[in-house]
């Protein structure tokens, strides 16, 4: 089957993948030299750690990919390093302890860990907390050099092309029943299927396909130090990261958000800590979380300022200069009990977006699962 993929994101690629994989022949379009959206704007991270009880399933299915993507893209960066999400008080405990022992926490990789069992685990972790939740099933891939690797492997299959630059104009059907892609260029490419992944750009063809889509953009600001000069065995979270995850809820995590509210700053940009070291040794934190458009065209200080000091009191010393300093914007599902809004739009054209800030971790998955929804 001739497949043609609108947008170069992370949902778009692992389509991609998935499609030439079974054997189909693949052109994949998008309108920026480089995929720049979400994707490359993240931490790379394959999240188990806080999924639901109804996603972790496909978390883990996703983790599965992710591990085979490595293996047979090694320049993905793919690393099974796990997590400790760090704690600091007796009710953030109260929570880990809770989700430790659920039924699933063995299928995570859950283990609650005093003080000293961190540090001999990561060592690099010499500050000041009272417990960890160690998730031995989260993993890391680097996401500014993920997409482009995987593309080079694409290539080598003799039937994948990607057209960078190239912005799909509209989609119509012949007479004859073939559908037609124009791109910007005038190029017209005939094709049996057509899969949009617009990422967070919902207006343009994508609204012209599929109106007024049931999604929700929301911004995030993160950053990047030089490297650490030490070795940070596994990501880390902070306990502000059990409000944000939904497979932390129960009585302890109500509990907690009564007993102990955030740090104003945290409260008012909806903030976690996350932190995961890239393969050059700089450390990438984040994050914040903004739902009311339109966005700022500019970067809040004072998000950053807080991610240094938590950082900084987990870490025991100084963080090392930030390099960079961005903002990004992803779409998410109005529907909570849908992983990603995928609808058929037409005969033969569908559009896929809207996975959150579940968009690295679950990618390979929901290419596998349209891959099996249309008989690829």
């Amino acid at each position: 089957m001739r497949i043609l993929i609108i947008g170069g994101g992370i949902l778009g690629t692992a389509h991609a993948d998935a499609a030439v994989r079974r054997g189909h022949d693949v052109v994949h379009l998008e309108r920026e030299p480089e995929a720049r959206g979400a994707t490359v704007r993240n931490f790379g991270l394959v999240w188990v750690s806080g999924r639901t009880e109804d996603e972790l399933a496909a978390t883990l299915r996703s983790r599965e990919l992710w591990a085979d993507l490595g293996a047979r893209v090694p320049g993905i960066g793919f690393r099974e390093n796990g997590s400790i999400t760090l704690l600091r008080s007796d009710a953030e405990v109260a929570v880990a302890r809770a989700a430790a022992d659920r039924a699933d926490a063995r299928d995570r990789g859950f283990t609650l860990l005093e003080a000293e069992a961190i540090r001999r685990l990561n060592p690099a972790l010499r500050g000041k907390f009272a417990a960890g939740l160690h998730c031995s099933t989260d993993a890391a891939v680097e996401s500014r050099v993920a997409l482009p690797a995987i593309r080079w492997h694409l290539a080598t299959s003799g039937r994948y092309r990607f057209r960078p630059e190239t912005e799909a104009r509209s989609v119509t059907r012949t007479a004859h029943g073939t559908v037609q892609v124009r791109d910007d260029h005038g190029t017209v490419h005939e094709t049996d299927l057509v899969l949009v992944c617009p990422g967070a750009t919902l207006s343009g063809l994508a609204r012209e396909l599929g109106g007024d889509l049931p999604l929700r953009r929301v911004r995030l600001q993160m950053m990047q130090t030089a490297p650490l000069g030490e070795k940070l065995t596994t990501s880390v979270a902070d306990g502000d990261s059990l409000r944000y995850y939904p497979g932390f809820a129960g009585a302890a995590l109500d509990e907690l958000k009564a007993r102990e509210p955030q740090a104003l700053t945290a409260e008012q940009h909806r903030m976690q800590l996350l932190c995961v070291q890239r393969l050059d040794g700089g450390l990438t934190l984040g994050d914040t979380h903004e739902y009311d458009e339109p966005f700022a065209f500019d970067v809040d200080e004072a998000p950053y300022e807080h991610l240094v000091t938590v950082t900084e009191e987990l870490l025991g010393r100084r963080l090392p200069p930030v390099v960079r300093r961005w903002a990004g914007v992803y779409s998410q599902c109005l529907d909570p009990t849908e992983l990603v809004h995928r609808a058929r739009v037409d005969d033969d054209v569908w559009i896929i977006a809207g996975p959150g800030g579940r968009g690295m971790t679950l990618g390979p998955y929901l290419g596998e699962c349209t891959a099996d929804l249309l008989s690829l």
